[in-house]
């Protein structure tokens, strides 16, 4: 078949380039510690900013660490603080975004405004100054990222729900009824999920990216435990004389973010016909 679902051969290819970086990262933070043959954190200080070769592939650190061992538990680091930013955000401005934009009226120019109190920082400005107030930590990172993550889902719901509410089914719902939770559990939250996996997708990129930044400043994970920005941080000093302590970390964050951003693409062109060459959806 020339299509599958109706999205464009490019649309394909976009699709599964995205779909198998991811995989191959999240496999790699599930099970890459079962394979790698060094502890992130041992020291081998007579063999420092050793080149790649067959024992360390991708070479040891200023401290005589295995990179590719640090790489591997970074990974962990990057898609459990993606993870956990989507999942919460997502949950955040998802309901503030249901209850705007059912509710209307002054529950909608309140939270709107709440929204637009937060969207005029810089979102990475405003994650610094959070985590640099909290002290460099984990959750300290996870907090700053959903505070400024949660904005985006808010509006997306918001304007599904708006348009979504208006339908036939919803106004039968209401006169048939049913409570506002319901209908919006229901009915118009399950028309508004394929919209949020593409948002989720493109978050979770914008998350890690945003991890790697702090890290990298210094308000992001602490030493020694590995970190993709912090391990870039440390190479900045070595990039003549050792330039893989910072090549490798950052082809890494590259790949990632770049396999979610082709995803998220992707999504989009499977969930939204305007933007498919063959126009409408095939109706088999």
């Amino acid at each position: 078949m020339a299509e599958d679902y109706g999205i464009p051969g490019s649309g394909r290819a976009t699709l599964w380039a995205g779909a198998v970086l991811v995989v191959v990262v999240l496999l790699i933070a599930l099970f890459g510690p079962l394979l790698t043959p060094y502890d992130p954190t041992t020291l081998r200080l007579e063999q420092r900013l050793e080149t790649p070769s067959l024992a360390h592939p991708l070479g040891l650190d200023e401290l005589g660490r295995d990179i590719l061992s640090r790489m591997v538990y970074g990974a962990r680091i990057s898609v459990g603080v993606g993870l956990s930013v989507v999942i919460l955000a997502g949950l955040l401005g998802t309901l503030l975004g249901a209850i705007s934009g059912y509710a209307g009226g002054r529950v909608d120019t309140v939270l709107m405004r709440l929204t637009d109190v937060f969207l005029a920082f810089p979102g990475i400005l405003l994650a610094i100054a959070l985590v640099a107030v909290l002290g460099p930590a984990l959750r300290h990172v996870v907090l700053a990222l959903v505070v400024i993550g949660w904005v985006g889902y808010a509006r997306l719901v918001r304007g599904q729900v708006l348009q979504i509410k208006e339908q036939e089914f919803v106004t039968a719902a209401q006169a048939a009824g049913v409570r506002a939770p319901r209908i919006v559990l229901r009915h118009i939250l399950p028309n508004v999920l394929p919209t949020l996996l593409v948002q989720a997708s493109l978050g979770m990129a914008g998350a890690i990216l945003a991890e790697a930044s702090l890290s990298f400043l210094g308000l992001g994970i602490q030493p020694p435990t590995p970190s993709w920005g912090a391990m870039i941080n440390a190479g900045r000093s070595h990039l003549l004389d050792a330039p893989h302590l910072a090549l490798f970390p950052g082809i890494a964050i590259l790949l990632t973010v770049m396999g979610l951003n082709f995803l998220g693409d992707g999504l989009v062109d499977l969930i939204n016909p305007r933007r498919r060459r063959s126009g409408e959806p095939r109706e088999d």
